[in-house]
């Protein structure tokens, strides 16, 4: 970034801090005043006649990061469905349902507000983009070899993307976690969706989700009605081998009870890959588990975050308050005790690591405690004896976070929907939404570490890591800008700072822009 650029940077921020330091002395000099804060000015609109602005400034760097990773060279070299380009590539069609995620559009018809935008054409180097019906027909001539090509594009912009982390990026442990999703959908005319366990219509992808970065790896399509595990030893079998081109040393993989697939267990652990798997409780488990000694069971003691300053004071529980004066039945954990075992399933060659929480569960009616309950859940796993039983307990207990990727991808992306027509359109669909949020991620993994800042630009990293996706619109990609045409490129002028404005700029001048 130029040193013009850190002086204006700077000023702007000053500036909005002295305002905010004006403001708040005023308010306590002048005490209270009845007159309106907001909107006390006069307004007036105007057209502007050459001045031309958009609110998405950060779109483009988005693009030139598909270009630097090499994703759309990718797709227009694997994907092949258009027998003539006119005027549009693969890529292009597959780059406007990524764009319209990330411009905040929410359905194809609102690919129409970028393709009447001549603001934003003029930002992309576009003359047009495909109209909504297009970009609709488009996912229709998927099928479900060309979806599988699409993801093998995506995976090897990925691997270039890895490629560039420094060495500890690849010292760590890769964790892989899966995870099946019900998308609900009204539609009585979806070819390809069924009832739900849930007893709702619509579809049941399977997502596989890069726990280090949050990335997307794998979105399989299915129909409503099929086990939430039905084709997840293959594709758990596709991540754990992109982990192995791209240089991970050490791979673990992590689901609940539904994905313990005993049968490729031992293929897993031949292969070297550690794995932490939710067990279903049945009745010989709980029988062994009884059986353990006493001196068998350690207390679960779990981590409390670290919070700064003096502990709050605890608010009223009215929740449990409404419980007890309605006489609703109520359940409170009293106690959490760990033991582990070793097991060996029947569909297995060699025994296995069986952890087990047992739970001490009050049960309460009204003002009344009956009788306690007891509750076991176990854990199936390969880890060395130094990864201790309440270590594979919180392992299992992290991959919660992929719930919270899910609902990203859900109310979000909006990938996890199904606007089309049959279930590998919408299959189709999942995957070219799904890209926004890899961007997301992707942007943080290529934005470049000064050594001078390094603990800086590490923080900005892994906060681009974690930042929910609509954060990362407001922050990253709803940026004013003006768009000046001039010398055969084009100028985006930032009309408005924010504090992730000096991380967007290093972003783009890593990307040549």
């Amino acid at each position: 970034m130029k040193a013009s650029f850190a002086k204006r940077i700077a000023r702007r921020k000053k500036a909005l801090l002295s305002r905010l330091a004006k403001a708040r002395r005023n308010r306590f000099v002048r005490g209270w005043d009845p007159t309106p804060v907001i909107g006390g000015n006069a307004m007036k609109y105007e057209l502007a006649d050459r001045t031309q602005a958009i609110c998405h400034g950060g779109l483009a760097a988005m693009i030139k990061l598909a270009d630097k990773c090499g994703l759309r060279e990718a797709i227009d070299k694997r994907l092949n469905l258009l027998k003539v380009h006119a005027p549009y590539s693969e890529s292009d069609h597959v780059l406007t349902h990524t764009l319209n995620a990330m411009s905040g559009g929410t359905r194809l018809e609102h690919i129409e507000l970028l393709r009447n935008n001549s603001a934003l054409l003029d930002a992309m180097g576009a003359d047009s983009i495909p109209d909504p019906t297009t970009s609709g027909d488009f996912t229709r001539r998927f099928v479900e070899a060309d979806v599988i090509c699409l993801m093998d594009s995506i995976d090897e912009a990925r691997l270039n993307v890895w490629r560039q982390q420094p060495p500890e990026f690849f010292a760590e442990e890769a964790v892989i976690d899966v995870d099946g999703v019900i998308v609900k959908t009204l539609g009585e005319c979806k070819d390809g969706m069924d009832i739900s366990y849930k007893k709702d219509w619509g579809y049941h992808p399977l997502l596989i989700s890069f726990a280090n970065t949050q990335e997307v790896l794998v979105i399989i399509n299915r129909p409503g009605s099929v086990h939430s595990a039905e084709g997840a030893a293959e594709y758990l079998n596709r991540a754990i081998m992109l982990c192995i081109n791209a240089g991970f040393r050490k791979i673990r993989i992590r689901g609940d009870c539904k994905f313990s697939q005993t049968q490729y267990l031992d293929g897993w652990d031949a292969l070297g890959v550690t794995f932490t798997f939710g067990y279903d409780a049945k009745q010989n488990l709980k029988d062994m588990a009884e059986e353990l000694p006493a001196d068998a069971w350690r207390t679960l003691d779990r981590p409390q975050p670290e919070r700064e300053g003096s502990p709050r004071a605890k608010p009223v529980n009215v929740k449990r308050e409404v419980v007890r004066e309605r006489g609703y039945m109520h359940l409170e954990q009293l106690s959490e005790e760990v033991a582990e075992f070793e097991y060996q399933p029947t569909a297995c060659s060699k025994k296995y690591r069986m952890v087990v929480v047992r739970k001490n569960i009050s049960v309460e009616k009204g003002e009344q405690r009956l009788i306690d309950e007891i509750k076991y859940f176990f854990y199936i796993a390969n880890k060395p004896a130094t990864f201790t039983s309440a270590d594979v307990v919180f392992s299992c207990n992290q991959r919660c976070n992929q719930e919270n990727l899910i609902s990203h991808l859900t109310s979000g992306v909006r990938s996890l929907c199904a606007p089309v027509d049959n279930l590998v359109s919408n299959w189709a669909y999942m995957v070219m939404t799904s890209i926004a949020w890899n961007l997301k991620a992707w942007s943080g993994l290529m934005l470049p570490v000064v050594p001078r800042h390094r603990e800086k630009h590490q923080a900005e990293r892994t906060r681009i890591l974690g930042m929910e996706f609509r954060t990362f619109l407001d922050q990253m990609i709803h940026i004013p800008c003006q768009i000046v045409r001039h010398a055969r490129q084009t100028i985006f002028r930032l009309l408005n700072w924010t504090d992730m404005t000096p991380v967007l700029l290093r972003l783009s001048v890593s990307l040549n822009l």
